[in-house]
């Protein structure tokens, strides 16, 4: 049976969750959204959701006969992820995701589009066995509801994550329909939201706010965010690009699905979003739209691309270390690629026999389009890559996203991501004789690990390895790219840790930091350890009666029954002074049975 929290708890965590990234804000005075007091009315806050890249449902709005096979795609049904017809249909299944490559247009045979409302990003693939495997936003969601969250109090905003922007707001037109979120939410709960981006969201949010520049009158813009967004929570926020948007382009990422890498790849560059986590360097940028369209001055074809003298000076763009180390086949054109049909006919003997050239690419030369020009004449994807990025990225009307963040003008940002994980940061390439899709193969990677660079077999390799490591997925430049926007005094908080220390704010706007260790990036936003640690800390962060430095690590108790177990060692519940042995009906084990006892909810003002 599910387990209850006591009502008093209930009470006092209310608002927990959607007070976590709140301030006082007596010095900033009165306004909507606030008491008499110029404090802000936590109750009225709202939390709103923006999911990472493959972490919305699609579901196929076409009638399509899959012949071979008793599984047939009907209007409504699940297609990302349905792992079943993706087994048992993959041909099917595949022209439902494909999207032609250079007009974003979907398959003749298929379209899907993606699913609306938390149901759309709890589970990607609900069922007794692929449910917990494909949950990821079910956990955060069910802390919410336990601690009496009301239900129109959290909204989520799934998006084609295979768009690129521009195609976002074109055929959805979704970030019209983000700004009419927030002013629904304004509405219903009578104060403004905090804005939950997980991964790729980060980077949609981004977008969003440079959208809205265009959309409302300049002495406006402040005044709309100030209003609609009360905080900003930037979960795993790959700032600076993934390196593991690289490995997906050139050699295949599956995800974990039961497909070939050939196949991932050919999926994957189909997707205009590809590149939207590509590396970049931090040192570059491109020209503002929005200046532009209030000085007068004309929209030209191409953006003005413009990096500092420090990208020239330093080595690999602010990166560890190279992006890419390719050797280029010795054979150009049709040899070097053969199609699946073609490659009987086709004598690899020279590729193999040539001698190839080794080339290193950094990140603004990936981010650029210098890398797939070099290999345009080895690769079929790079002519359609390349056109991507030109159209949809570096010329962009609205943004060029692979450009460095400055910090949004957000009264309260949280940047919070997991680090001391071996993560990728490097990657060499060779022909490997194979027809496209997999022409290519990765000989060795370089990881990043506590502070020094690796590679697969264990050497050290040289470059600038950073202080730590990243989540798995991001490396930690690209991930605590956010410390710049600190003021000059940088405090990180990082859980769990022994305190909590206040970050150093700009003037006007808090900005906070958040070190997880052994967080991995798809997982952080269902991790119920640090989730706990978290609410705790910004729990005493926000309390008006907090007053002492947060309790260390060893005086922190449970929170909710499921932080209750059995002690096999002792024969007890554990955490004695705040957990009981209480049997309800329909247990099925003893740590079942461990629960809050119900004088222990006053705990959390010990935190305070």
């Amino acid at each position: 049976m599910a387990k209850k929290p006591p009502l008093m708890r209930a009470h006092l965590l209310i608002g927990l969750i959607l007070a976590a990234a709140a301030v006082a804000v007596a010095t900033e005075g009165g306004g909507s959204g606030e008491s008499g007091d110029g404090e802000l009315d936590y109750k009225k806050l709202s939390g709103i959701i923006i999911p990472g890249f493959a972490s919305t449902q699609l579901r196929a709005w076409s009638i399509l006969d899959c012949p071979f096979s008793p599984l047939d795609f009907n209007p409504l049904d699940l297609v990302w992820l349905d792992t079943t017809k993706l087994l048992s249909a993959v041909n099917c299944w595949l022209k439902c995701m494909l999207l032609d490559p250079y007009n974003q247009t979907d398959h003749p045979d298929c379209k899907s589009r993606p699913d609306s409302g938390l149901s759309g990003i709890t589970e990607l693939d609900p069922g007794y066995i692929t449910g917990p495997l494909s949950s990821v936003w079910k956990e955060w969601i069910k802390w919410c509801i336990e601690f009496g969250i009301e239900a129109n109090a959290i909204m989520a905003v799934p998006y084609d994550w295979r768009l690129s922007p521009s195609m976002l707001e074109e055929r959805d037109l979704y970030f019209h329909k983000l700004k009419l979120t927030f002013e629904t939410a304004y509405k219903l709960r009578g104060g403004p939201s905090l804005v939950f981006a997980h991964s790729l969201g980060n980077h949609v949010f981004r977008y969003f706010l440079e959208w809205l520049k265009l959309e409302i009158a300049p002495k406006h813009y402040i005044q709309w965010l100030d209003q609609h967004i009360h905080a900003y929570f930037a979960v795993g926020a790959p700032l600076l690009g993934a390196t593991e948007t690289v490995e997906a382009t050139l050699s295949g990422f599956t995800f974990g699905l039961p497909i070939s890498e050939g196949t991932a790849r050919l999926m994957f560059n189909s997707f205009s979003s590809s590149l939207w986590m590509m590396p970049f360097s931090k040192y570059c940028r491109s020209d503002s739209n929005y200046w532009k369209h209030f000085s007068g001055a004309r929209h030209s074809g191409n953006k003005t691309y413009h990096c500092e003298g420090n990208e020239f000076q330093s080595n690999f763009s602010g990166w560890p270390t190279n992006l890419i180390n390719i050797e280029i086949p010795s054979t150009h054109g049709f040899d070097a690629y053969p199609s699946i049909t073609e490659i009987p006919q086709s004598n690899l003997s020279s590729m193999e026999c040539g001698i190839p050239t080794q080339l290193s690419f950094s990140a603004r030369e990936m981010s650029d389009g210098t890398f797939f020009k070099a290999i345009e004449d080895y690769d079929p994807d790079s002519k359609r890559l390349l056109y991507q990025l030109e159209k949809s990225y570096i010329n962009d009307p609205v943004l060029n996203p692979l450009t460095p963040w400055d910090r949004p003008p957000i009264k309260n940002v949280f940047c919070i991501y997991g680090t001391d994980s071996k993560t990728k940061v490097g990657y060499y390439f060779a022909p490997s004789g194979k027809p496209y899709p997999d022409n290519w193969i990765i000989t060795d990677i370089v990881y990043e690990f506590e502070g020094s660079l690796y590679s697969r077999s264990g050497n050290l390799v040289e470059g600038n390895p950073g202080a730590t490591s990243g989540d798995e997925t991001v490396p930690y430049n690209s991930l605590a790219w956010c410390k710049s926007w600190l003021g000059s005094k940088v405090n990180i908080t990082r859980a769990p840790q022994s305190e909590h220390d206040d970050s150093e704010s700009l003037p006007g706007k808090r900005t906070a930091v958040w070190e997880l260790d052994k967080a991995n990036h798809r997982n952080i936003v269902r991790s119920p350890v640090l989730m706990r640690e978290l609410w705790l800390e910004m729990w005493h962060d926000v309390h008006p009666d907090a007053k002492g430095k947060f309790v260390t690590k060893a005086k922190r108790g449970p929170l909710r029954d499921d932080d209750c177990y059995w002690d096999y060692g002792k024969a007890r519940c554990a955490w004695a002074d705040y957990c009981e042995y209480r049997y309800v009906f329909g247990d099925v084990h003893l740590g079942q049975s461990c629960r809050l006892k119900s004088t222990s909810t006053d705990q959390l003002l010990n935190y305070l």
